[in-house]
């Protein structure tokens, strides 16, 4: 093997920092630009242009062939623009995930147990007679020795089966979990950008799911005047349109997608920031009230809320607004439902989605 030695360049060194810098920067505003690479890539250069991101050594036409390079877009070729591949969507994903734990509490950030028991994991303090099957070194010898006692005396000691006790374990489970986004035009209305940070999390649990908790399901439902279900590798081009709230269909939709999953656990989780202001009718017509709070549309979604409970099937809910309207209605909504409410902001989502996640998955002992 033939190996050549160059004197070493602090300055590529610098230059690669440099380029990785503004690659982090372009998978941000690919978020803004629902995955839109020309658009991303003009917005750098303004950006550079007002802030000398490019300090005087690099210009766009560098970070362009850099993200050729390393595989992160595909070139121009004829009057088609620059696209996303594969590589670029995937590190999407790796980067919101990154993002989302960096934040979080070392304590949960690796946290995916369920209080429930089973035959691998992690011990627990707590103790139950041994059965048969029960391995030999989850033998609690402290409980064992006091029953044998407490059976025998010193003098007439001798351990039985009866005597043995072993300490319970908690174990990670399977899950199946849809992710309701809400797409109407109040999630970027009055220059709030709130959709950004719900596709940052939807990216981010697509990564942790495929790669970490390959045995549970991601599904992602977007909701406006209607709903409908994306692929992952669609999330980063996902963008609001201008839709009223049609929670009941986008609830319909994760039940039906639910209702067909294996996984003993299931779940869904919305994100929203508007009340419900429209529903479909039998006919395929649809209800409106731009208001929101119309009494026919609240009872309706209300209905798919208890629906949901007498399936076993909790709504978490992630609201990114204060309106006292909104959070009464998602309280009730909450009630009836049995599940979980959440007021978070924007650049804190995140942290919030992820700690309930996997912290609050339960499924029922089988002792």
């Amino acid at each position: 093997m033939d190996v050549r030695f160059h004197e070493f360049d602090p300055s590529l060194l610098s230059q690669r920092e440099l380029l990785e810098r503004l690659h982090d920067l372009f998978r941000q505003l690919l978020l803004w630009t629902n995955g839109d690479v020309e658009e991303a890539l003009a917005l750098l250069e303004q950006l550079a242009e007002q802030h000398d991101l490019f300090e005087g050594r690099l210009d766009v036409a560098d970070v362009r062939r850099y993200l050729e390079r390393v595989g992160d877009i595909t070139p121009p070729v004829g009057e088609r623009d620059a696209r996303l591949t594969a590589r670029g969507e995937r590190g999407l994903r790796t980067r919101s995930l990154e993002a989302m734990f960096k934040g979080m509490r070392p304590d949960v950030a690796g946290d995916h147990r369920v209080p429930a028991i089973g035959q691998g994991g992690e011990p627990t303090s707590e103790t139950r007679r041994w059965e048969f099957g029960d391995r030999t070194d989850r033998i609690a010898f402290s409980p064992t020795l006091e029953n044998a006692l407490r059976r025998g005396g010193i003098e007439g000691f001798s351990l039985m089966e009866e005597d043995l006790e072993v300490f319970e374990v908690e174990h990670s489970t399977a899950a199946a979990t849809v992710m309701m986004i809400d797409v109407s035009h109040s999630m970027v209305l009055y220059g709030e950008d709130r959709i950004t940070p719900a596709k940052e999390v939807a990216l981010a649990m697509a990564e942790l799911v495929t790669t970490r908790f390959p045995k549970d399901s991601l599904d992602v439902v977007l909701f406006g005047d209607d709903a409908w279900r994306v692929p992952l590798e669609q999330l980063p081009y996902i963008g609001v349109g201008p839709f009223h709230t049609n929670t009941r269909a986008g609830l319909r939709l994760a039940r039906e997608i639910l209702r067909k999953k294996r996984q003993a656990n299931r779940q869904i989780l919305m994100i929203t920031d508007g009340k419900p202001s429209c529903l479909t009718e039998p006919d395929g017509s649809l209800y409106k009230n731009p208001f929101g709070l119309d009494r026919r549309v609240v009872n309706k979604t209300l209905e798919e809320a208890d629906h949901l409970r007498r399936l076993s099937i909790p709504v978490t809910s992630f609201l990114l607004t204060e309106d006292p309207t909104l959070v009464e209605f998602i309280e009730t909504f909450t009630r009836t439902n049995r599940g979980r409410a959440y007021l978070a902001r924007p650049d804190a989502l995140g942290s919030f989605v992820f700690v309930d996640y996997l912290r609050n998955r339960r499924r029922r002992p089988s002792h």
